[in-house]
């Protein structure tokens, strides 16, 4: 959990925004995370569907 913290650049890897730029905003818990876009629209995420760039 340690590769995912606030603060944190990632790919999204599954879903609609499949290859989009986010970056991590709250730990949730060891699944889950909050993470914003480009937009800043905020949206929960899996820690599965990320990639850390």
């Amino acid at each position: 959990m340690a590769v995912i913290s606030v603060g944190r650049k990632c790919v999204k890897l599954a879903g609609n925004d499949a290859g989009s730029t986010v970056t991590v905003t709250k730990v949730i818990d060891a699944n889950f995370v909050e993470v914003t876009d480009a937009k800043g629209k905020a949206k929960r995420c899996n820690v599965k569907h990320l990639e850390p760039v």
